[in-house]
């Protein structure tokens, strides 16, 4: 059975890459901090359907702590390492810079020079659509992406250039995925759909930034998971989008939850936020040619899909704080 090391295991994409690696009968060790950024009882549901796999292992760890994070690999003696540990969310970044670098680019950082001391060749790492702030779209991987409007996208663009140096100098083979907008099932209560989905059931009024007419290139999860796995090839060093290709208004999103919970929605306007961007669009043409891959879950299934999950665990949902 081949092993790998998978951090950010209870996140949102974790989670689900993780399940899909353990179908695919990898033998899976599952890190993450569990920290409280956002309500740590989704983690822990996300945690507790990972365990019911026999071959799934957890161990509560930050790849900021390289002490800890050497007895683990070798302990466990992975053949790759797929990065998903993160501080996520544009806004919180820039109230906290300092813990996005540390954990963003100095882990990153501690993670790759594990695999260099332990001769583990494949290295992923997620990154962020959030990098192609002003450019032209769709969003093409050789564009230089050297204007990050948010501390978030500059420790990912510093973790990006690590991962390069360490492929370089010793010849790691490194895949790294920027993801756009991702959504799903057991999402982060801190992103868009969860909180429009939330509040609209409640009849909470929804905090809309803007007008609802900026566009994102909606994922859904499972497809993001998917793609991520088939990084694990041998690509030399490579970044590829991992996005729906076809973006939609965010006022689109708000009609289609309507449609599925039945509800209309309160919306409370709010000023277009400094960090965040007008529009995101993915060139996925890389991660057709490379990875064989294409999204195949359009976001009417996927908000379904993701109206259907709320529903049927909203007895505790209803207590999630966003």
């Amino acid at each position: 059975m081949r092993r790998i090391i998978v951090t950010g295991a209870a996140g949102f994409i974790g989670f689900k890459t993780c399940e899909q690696l353990i179908e695919k009968n990898w033998k899976v060790l599952g890190i993450d901090n569990l920290n409280d950024y956002y309500d740590v009882r989704l983690k822990d549901y996300r945690l507790k359907q990972l365990k019911k796999y026999k071959n799934f292992k957890f161990e509560k760890a930050d790849i900021e702590q390289m002490p800890r994070l050497k007895k683990i690999f070798e302990k466990f003696k992975p053949e790759a390492v797929i990065n998903l540990a993160a501080r996520a969310g544009v806004r919180y970044s820039m109230e906290n810079p300092f813990v996005y670098l540390t954990t963003n680019a100095d882990g990153t950082l501690n993670l790759l020079d594990i695999c260099r001391r332990n001769k583990i060749k494949k290295f992923i790492l997620a990154s962020t659509s959030s990098l192609y702030a002003g450019q032209k779209m769709p969003f093409k991987e050789t564009l230089a992406v050297n204007t990050p409007i948010s501390p978030y996208a500059a420790s990912k663009k510093a973790a990006e250039a690590m991962c390069y140096s360490y492929h370089y100098l010793y010849g790691l083979d490194i895949t790294i995925a920027r993801y756009f907008t991702v959504y799903g099932p057991a999402g982060r209560p801190d992103m868009s759909i969860f909180r429009f989905i939330k509040w609209i059931d409640e009849g909470t009024p929804i905090e809309l930034f803007g007008d609802g007419s900026q566009s994102r290139d909606f994922t859904f999860v499972d497809d993001i998971a998917c793609g991520t796995i088939k990084g694990l090839r041998k690509v030399g060093f490579k970044i590829i989008n991992l996005g729906g290709d076809d973006p939609h208004k965010l006022s689109y999103c708000i009609k289609l939850i309507e449609k599925y919970l039945g509800k209309k929605a309160k919306i409370k306007n709010l000023p277009f936020h400094i960090a965040d961007i007008k529009a995101t669009w993915a060139d996925i043409s890389e991660a057709k040619k490379i990875l064989g891959w294409r999204p195949s879950v359009n976001l009417e299934d996927g908000i379904k899909r993701t109206v259907d999950w709320y529903l049927e665990n909203k007895n505790w949902l209803r207590d999630i704080k966003l």
